[in-house]
């Protein structure tokens, strides 16, 4: 999906759901760090350390970790019976709407830790109004070290569990993708398209997308943040579908462009250079080149063509239990990618009042190559003449 999250790690340790051997690494980073206490409060990372996943909204949820004691989890009190049947093996403390949420997190943070001095948060999630109410309950905290780097290097190397589940993703998405060429015509909308797709794998059991079905026909899919609309598709025009669903808390995300009729030259020929620099870049992705130079294989090939003014995006980015994680695979990030390492590589063409091609697999980094998590064909395929 175009929107815009190191080590070996050893296979993860699974008891009840929930990720030990990750939670161990998290607890030690914690004491080497010398804090008192660690706030988990992005709802995926929870999910990740504890293996109960369930977006709060407005409500509290976090994982409270010590750097010498068991950790604890608060939850919205409609949650906890869910939690204690997760697997999650240590206590889960609830509360009521009417209740004052970070008063009584602090109750249970003194029972362990009177004093919690120095904290760990993640800045790049914790907004800013719940910051200060940890701050009005612990005045003489200080909260100025991020976790946001800590947990990002614990997602980054994916475990062989994740990887399976990443797998059954990616089948779950070439199902997806089936139904959706043969649902497109002229005449029908991108709604009714993305409707019949969503329809037929909630009939095999698939209940969640990673992200709202994308089907974009036409001078519509030169907007790569565009939304799927009622417009309705029309004969000699490209269509471009880009979606994911969820698979035991992994996700799957892949982009096709087709062909409805003929094409002119310049769609075929924007097609073709598309999906030169994707399968460059793919072919290119091993241990050891660097975020950077994977981005530059994709967009020389574009600039060449003359087209690269129209490749506003960066080739990929991160991804396991969210779409959108760490690294970004851009100009500028040299970090070197490692075996087990998940990205997206999605270049893009977008002419404004023209049309836009999206070509995009998600891969894992294996010994001396890559493995997509998709395999629906990228030739171009004309799937209405």
């Amino acid at each position: 999906m175009v929107v815009f999250k190191l080590h070996c790690a050893k296979i993860t340790e699974k008891h009840g759901g929930y990720n030990m051997e990750k939670l161990k690494e998290l607890q030690k980073y914690v004491k080497e760090q010398n804090l008192d206490v660690a706030y988990i409060s992005n709802y995926e990372d929870v999910q990740y350390f504890t293996g109960f996943g369930s977006d709060p909204i407005e409500r509290v949820l976090a994982l409270i970790v010590f750097p010498d004691a068991d950790p604890f989890l608060f939850a919205p009190a409609l949650e906890v019976e869910d939690i204690q049947k997760s697997g999650w093996p240590y206590k889960v403390f609830g509360y009521l709407d009417h209740e004052k949420p970070f008063a009584m997190i602090a109750d249970h943070i003194k029972e362990i830790n009177p004093n919690p001095v120095n904290w760990g948060i993640e800045m790049n999630n914790l907004v800013v109004d719940r910051l200060h109410a940890l701050e009005k309950e612990f005045p003489s905290a200080n909260f100025n070290h991020d976790l946001t780097p800590e947990v990002q290097r614990l997602h980054l190397i994916k475990t062989d569990d994740e990887i399976e589940k990443l797998r059954a993703a990616g089948r779950e998405a070439d199902f997806a993708f089936k139904v959706g060429f043969e649902t497109i015509k002229p005449g029908i909308t991108e709604a009714d398209v993305a409707a019949e797709i969503e329809y037929q794998l909630k009939k095999r059991g698939v209940m969640q997308m990673s992200f709202p079905t994308l089907i974009q026909a036409g001078k519509h899919a030169s907007q790569p943040h565009g939304d799927t609309s009622t417009r309705k598709i029309e004969d000699n025009e490209l269509v471009l579908l880009d979606l994911g669903t969820v698979h035991d808390g992994y996700i799957s995300d892949a982009s096709r462009t087709v062909a409805v009729g003929k094409l002119n030259d310049t769609q075929a020929d924007i097609y073709k250079v598309c999906l030169e620099a994707q399968l460059a870049a793919q072919a290119a992705v091993k241990p050891g080149i660097t975020a950077a130079e994977l981005d530059k294989i994709a967009r020389d090939i574009i600039d060449k063509a003359g087209y690269g003014k129209y490749f506003i995006h960066r080739l990929g980015h991160g991804m396991g239990m969210s779409e959108h994680e760490f690294p970004s695979i851009m100009e500028g990030n040299d970090l070197k990618l490692e075996e087990n390492m998940c990205f997206s590589l999605e270049p893009g063409i977008y002419i404004p009042g023209v049309a836009g091609v999206r070509i995009e697999d998600c891969v894992r980094v294996t010994k001396d190559g890559c493995e997509p998590f998709t395999h629906t064909a990228k030739t171009l395929q004309t799937v209405f003449k």
